[in-house]
């Protein structure tokens, strides 16, 4: 079964109506090579599709040697280019192919935004469409199921992820192996080749210790003790996981109230299945203790999905007081303030009496499995 992607129509659009190139960010293993593949079908144009795992693009494509690329890419309406990040110089060679052809159609993946990013912002600006792709969204899934079964689905959701792959894999068993091979064979592939990691087996303790601390501060000292590394090294590996779409960060929200916290992050995973494989626990929930950080992390990512596909700008925190009173998330949107205290169980819950008083003009809702849909699509 293929579930058509959020950003599908839209790229498609941008293609057909323009002659910028197409730039498609997201994890490995997202969809992001089916997705262009649908994308191919849909436009109908005489298309090169390039992998640039394959050694025998890379000289050629990293040349800047138009001769040479056009012997590869001439007679073609579109070129497909996927994991461009595996390409030294690649924003350079793909300006001198749009300088030179203009009107060639471009698409282009990456599973390495930095890296992908830092080689072709600069020679293209004002020449590209950029995207991110996520495993499956909620909104999404909305087009193929009803809210019913979409609530018969959190469960695997929480525990499996939503890595297209596995999610439409029937088996628990069969997404279990599948998960494992993911995590094995791609989880660390771009940040240990392009970073040149020093100490590859910090990396996956690192993710076992900010998997156990979901919905809590992280302290970045008390992580470098653990990992017997220094801060600095700590820091740049948490950096290179979020740019590999493995974590991301929440910040504290700051309005200079003097007993507002934020020194510290609280770093979530894009797909619980792959934060259930590194501490190695995809039991059920009734067999679980930690379904609270499941949820939050469930309902963040979701945001962020929704957020980013329905092209809303917001600016994202949690809110902490040193006296104790907190909120899971806050969102910043035009110019308001909205709280949110995620439960998974439907018990009530109150707003923190200092955040009413103190952003009177804020909202307050509790997120739970009740009205989580709306929430998220």
């Amino acid at each position: 079964m293929y579930i058509q992607r959020a950003i599908e129509k839209q790229v498609v659009e941008d293609i057909r109506t323009s002659n910028k190139i197409v730039i498609i960010y997201g994890p490995r293993q997202v969809g992001k090579t089916t997705l262009a593949q649908r994308l191919i079908k849909e436009l109908g144009l005489r298309t090169l599709s390039i992998n640039a795992d394959e050694e025998k693009y890379i000289d050629i494509l990293s040349s800047r040697d138009f001769a040479k690329i056009n012997r590869l890419i001439s007679g073609y309406e579109l070129v497909f280019i996927d994991e461009a990040q595996r390409i030294p110089d690649i924003g350079i060679n793909l300006k001198i192919i749009k300088d030179r052809l203009p009107g060639l159609k471009l698409i282009v993946t990456g599973s390495s935004s930095f890296e992908l990013a830092n080689k072709i912002m600069e020679p293209l600006t004002g020449r590209v469409w950029t995207y991110n792709l996520y495993p499956l969204s909620i909104l999404e899934l909305k087009n193929h199921f009803n809210a019913f079964q979409i609530d018969e689905k959190i469960e695997e959701l929480l525990i499996f992820g939503a890595y297209p792959e596995v999610f439409t894999l029937e088996n628990w068993e069969r997404k279990q192996k599948l998960l494992v091979e993911i995590s094995n064979a791609y989880l660390y592939k771009d940040v240990l080749h392009i970073s040149k990691v020093k100490y590859a087996g910090k990396i996956k303790k690192l993710l076992q210790l900010l998997s156990f601390q979901i919905g809590s501060e992280v302290s970045i000292s008390e992580l470098a003790r653990q990992l017997e590394i220094n801060k600095e090294t700590v820091d740049r590996y948490i950096d290179l996981l979020e740019k590999s779409f493995i974590i991301f960060r929440l910040s504290g929200f700051n309005r200079n109230l003097r007993k507002e916290v934020t020194k510290m992050d609280k770093i979530y995973f894009y797909d619980l299945g792959i934060r259930n494989v590194v501490i190695d626990n995809l039991k059920p929930l009734d067999s679980r203790n930690d379904v609270g950080q499941l949820w939050e992390n469930f309902l963040l990512v979701e945001r962020k999905k929704y957020l980013s596909y329905t092209k809303q700008n917001a600016s994202q925190y949690f809110w902490r007081l040193t006296t104790g009173a907190e909120l899971d998330y806050v969102e910043e949107r035009d110019g308001r303030l909205y709280g949110f205290e995620f439960k998974y169980s439907n018990k009530p819950v109150s707003a923190p009496k200092s955040w009413l008083e103190n952003y009177q003009e804020a909202s307050f809702e509790k997120i739970d499995r009740k009205n989580y849909l709306d929430f998220v699509s």
